[in-house]
């Protein structure tokens, strides 16, 4: 909080006798701003955010004018510095950005600066969500053999956070065998109004937050604005830096009527997803409203908030109302939070009125919740959504996409089989009604006498214990695990790619025949070779749907009108048959209670005894262990000057590869298996890590020699300069060998030859991945050229000093019929303008040369700043120790 206040702003709110400070909207308006109650809510709260941080030099008076001003053009090219209130991680991001921070601290050392000052100013919370995997299954056992297996793979990096959780000040860590960060988050960790203590005043204030995840939406439910960015860029807000970012454009989706029967929360985000992919939102905040959302359940809403980055938005914001603070009830929080909650949002203009005026929005879309029908989404994307009837005859024309002709047989480990039926991820697992239709859904099938297929592999992964509290007080626990869906960890699991190995048998029948085989989870990403190698087609559900693929063991089914399977007198049960009503589910879900989340949430930071039996060395800097396979020092600050270089031109750069459409960061940088003969394998094999201790790419995203020998190493990659093969390979050049990218871009260093990445639209899609930009940056990867960036990708790019370049609108790879055998030349480079058009130089293989414009984006003159000092995380450190010099302090 600063000292000034243009705007007379600063005011004072009564709760129960609490005095609270806070920074009134309204008496903004009234102090010369003008009316701003038609904003976007969550426009609002960015608002407020400025007139509370309003210094003259990151926040002015002309900032907070700009956001008054959207209202006239419902849009704005104006950048602002956004500060959030919080952030947080998740153990995968979170590992190596707690790395950075380590290494940060011996930079600054050397540079002559106090290592404390590396130091979070912002409150994290680091969620340890995404190491358990499913090894043990469809037993009672499981849950227990999966944490000892988690422990022991992880042991290295669980040292590491707990040094971090005693070196750091406001660090937190929620340790393993919890639940999922986000689930966490909502059901504990967030406020919805922060306050804070300040010269002996309490200030109040909307709780917002970045994340190190891109679901970090899913609080958005809950009236908290925040979203996910890559950990190099919530490493900068820990450190105290501003978000910078241009005022967005806010899409309006209307929600009308109310859910049908037999429809759930999954099937409406399914169709939003696909509904706002087609409107195009990327990089725009996403605010619903309209009557429909009092018939909407918080725990859905949250649903809908966490696939946000599946519909390409930064947010999809619910404003705060009565079901907010129902859930605020139900989840345990404390009466005086939720009287705050209420009275602030009341007093800025926050709440949600039924017979309010309907805010001004950049654009609105209207959808008809009694319009949604049941539904999946695939085989790649979650926003290819398909009525669940239409499911066979997609999965038809996929086979003959394939080349291949499918079988009579369906009652067999065949192409359409179901081999990973997974409850999972973060998405479905806060939401009671979809997980108790679940239980209610086994419980009916148990009792006709129907069985899983016995070559699908069953899990339960709940996002957190409260999820198993209710399923064993309502007794449906105990028809799941009959069914083969026994607990298997607190996690996101197959999710993210922890799905575990198939049984032996299977896999071998799998590979044998080359069969098409299938996944169906409760999860938010099914990109390819995301879930398991083998598993080419994912499909997206809710979780009693998982449940039913469970029964019929194929895809290749219509669950509305064939039947699943025979009852204990042979009669045919279809899915109508043992779906559970609304009535039997809202029975059910009442049965949740307030003391069960407060029973679980009591000791959080606590852990289990083995969590808490891990010692570490104490110090203000961390003793790397140059043994480790999981976590070593980085070399992002070996170089490092008190001075950023001179920016020079880019000259002679070759093509590393050449994509096309919808390269996500899965892609990119891997999370899942390590091949063993992969460059990665390799190496750990050369370290005497035996492959069964492998782990996934995601748990070693510590260790710099395994991510950099990672990066384009997705077994589904497609590099057009090698077609017909499939995975991490290019073709060096000018010999034209074809090797492995990580091998080609050890060779191009060798010439101190740069490279270039040259792809299609929606470059950098999905989890908001550090690595996808800290990898290119290793090989040496100094500009990507594309038709369109997803927004988390292109920011962490530039935090790691990587220019992205966009064709020309009309211009694409094709068009310039690009092979990959061309050199770039990218000059002028000292004169770059955020938003610019740029000229680049194309030398052909035949020596033509030509000049080709591209639009620089960079889109802000602080992500300017960060692209000369080499990257976000320097220029913080430069800056670090300029004000070191300049007041000589010795702690931040």
């Amino acid at each position: 909080m600063s000292g000034r206040d243009t705007f007379k702003a600063k005011q004072s709110l009564a709760v129960n006798n609490i005095t609270y400070h806070y920074y009134s909207l309204p008496a903004a308006y009234q102090s010369g701003l003008g009316d701003c109650s038609r904003l976007p809510v969550s426009l609002k709260v960015l608002l407020e955010n400025l007139l509370r941080h309003e210094d003259g030099s990151t926040v002015t008076v002309e900032d907070i004018k700009a956001v008054a001003k959207w209202l006239q053009d419902k849009t704005s090219q104006r950048e602002i510095a956004f500060r959030p209130a919080r952030v947080l991680m998740q153990d995968f991001t979170g590992v190596p950005a707690v790395v950075d921070l380590a290494a940060m601290r011996d930079a600054i050392v050397k540079l002559g600066g106090d290592p404390k000052r590396i130091n979070p100013l912002t409150p994290v919370d680091l969620v340890i969500d995404h190491s358990v995997q499913v090894d043990a299954f469809a037993t009672p056992s499981a849950f227990a053999q999966n944490v000892d297996i988690e422990m022991q793979r992880n042991y290295e990096r669980y040292v590491f956070l707990r040094w971090g959780q005693q070196a750091f000040d406001n660090f937190r860590v929620v340790p393993p065998g919890t639940g999922i960060c986000h689930q966490v988050n909502l059901e504990y960790l967030a406020k919805t109004v922060w306050t804070e203590e300040i010269n002996g005043e309490i200030l109040a204030f909307p709780d917002t937050l970045v994340g190190t995840d891109s679901h970090t939406t899913m609080v958005n439910g809950l009236g908290v604005l925040g979203w996910g960015v890559g950990g190099i860029e919530a490493e900068a807000v820990m450190l105290g830096q501003p978000i910078s970012m241009l005022i967005p454009e806010v899409v309006g989706v209307k929600l009308t009527g109310e859910l049908r029967e037999g429809v759930t929360a999954t099937d409406l985000v399914l169709t939003i997803t696909q509904l706002l992919r087609q409107k195009g939102v990327v990089g725009k905040f996403v605010e619903f409203y309209g009557e429909g959302l009092s018939q909407l359940a918080l725990a859905n809403r949250a649903t809908v908030a966490n696939m946000a980055p599946e519909y390409g938005a930064t947010c999809g914001f619910f404003p705060i109302d009565e079901q907010t603070l129902d859930y605020l009830r139900l989840t345990g929080r404390d009466q005086q939070t939720i009287a705050l909650v209420e009275a602030y949002a009341k007093a800025q203009g926050l709440w949600r009125a039924e017979a309010a005026v309907d805010p001004i929005f950049t654009s609105v879309l209207e959808l008809d919740l009694s319009s949604i029908a049941p539904s999946l989404a695939g085989p790649k994307r979650p926003q290819d959504k398909v009525l669940l009837e239409q499911l066979p005859t997609v999965f038809e024309k996929t086979l003959v996409e394939a080349g291949k002709t499918a079988t009579e047989n369906k009652e067999d480990l065949t192409d359409g089989a179901v081999v990973i039926a997974a409850i999972t991820s973060c998405t479905n697992t806060s939401n009671p009604s979809v997980l108790l239709a679940a239980g209610l859904l086994a419980k009916k099938a148990v009792e006709k006498g129907l069985q899983r297929k016995s070559w699908v592999k069953s899990s339960l992964a709940p996002g957190s214990k409260v999820v198993t509290g209710y399923l064993n007080k309502t007794g449906l626990q105990t028809y799941l695990d009959q069914l083969g869906f026994h607990l298997v960890g607190y996690g996101c699991t197959t999710c993210i790619g922890n799905s575990g190995p198939l049984p032996e048998a299977v896999q071998q029948t799998v590979a044998q025949n080359n069969l098409l085989v299938c996944s169906v989870s409760s999860g938010n990403r099914n990109f390819e070779g995301r879930v398991h190698p083998l598993a080419k087609f994912n499909w997206l559900a809710s979780p009693p749907m998982v449940v039913a693929f469970a029964l019929a063991g194929t895809v290749r089914i219509n669950l509305q009108t064939e039947a699943l399977g025979v009852d204990k007198q042979g009669m045919p049960v279809f899915l109508k048959d043992i779906w559970p009503s609304n009535a039997e589910i809202n029975a059910e879900v009442a049965k949740v209670s307030s003391e069960m989340f407060a029973q679980e949430y009591r000791d959080v930071f606590a852990g289990e005894a083995k969590w808490q039996e891990i010692t570490v060395a104490q110090g203000t800097t961390y003793h790397w262990n140059e043994q480790s396979t999981y976590v070593q020092n980085p070399p992002f600050f070996n170089q490092l000057t008190k001075e950023p270089p001179q920016v020079a031109d880019i000259r002679g750069a070759r093509v590393l590869a050449v994509f096309g459409d919808s390269i996500t960061t899965d892609h990119i940088s891997p999370a899942g298996n390590i091949k063993v003969d992969s460059p990665a394998g390799l190496y750990l094999k050369a370290q005497g890590v035996a492959p069964e201790d492998f782990n996934a790419y995601g748990a070693r995203r510590g260790n710099h020699e395994v991510m950099m020998r990672g990066t384009f190493a997705n077994i589904r990659i497609r590099n057009e300069m090698t077609p017909g093969i499939e995975g991490g390979v290019t073709r060096f050049l000018p010999d034209g060998n074809v090797m492995s990218i990580y091998d080609a871009a050890m060779r191009y260093q060798a010439s101190h030859t740069p490279l270039v990445i040259i792809a299609g639209k929606e470059y950098g899609s999905g989890s908001s991945r550090d690595w996808a930009a800290k990898g290119p940056s290793l090989l040496g990867v100094k500009v990507v050229i594309a038709e369109s960036f997803e927004r988390i990708h292109r920011s962490n790019l530039i935090g790691m000093g990587i220019l992205p370049l966009q064709f020309l609108a009309g211009v694409t790879r094709q068009s310039l019929q690009l092979t990959g055998e061309e050199i770039f030349d990218v000059t002028h480079i000292a004169h770059l303008q955020p938003g610019a058009e740029i000229g680049v130089r194309i030398t052909r293989a035949d020596g033509r040369q030509e000049m080709l414009q591209l639009l620089c984006r960079i889109d802000t003159q602080n992500e300017l700043d960060y692209w000369r000092n080499g990257g976000i995380l320097p220029y913080v450190l430069r800056n670090l120790c300029k004000s070191n010099e300049q007041t000589g302090a010795v702690l931040v």
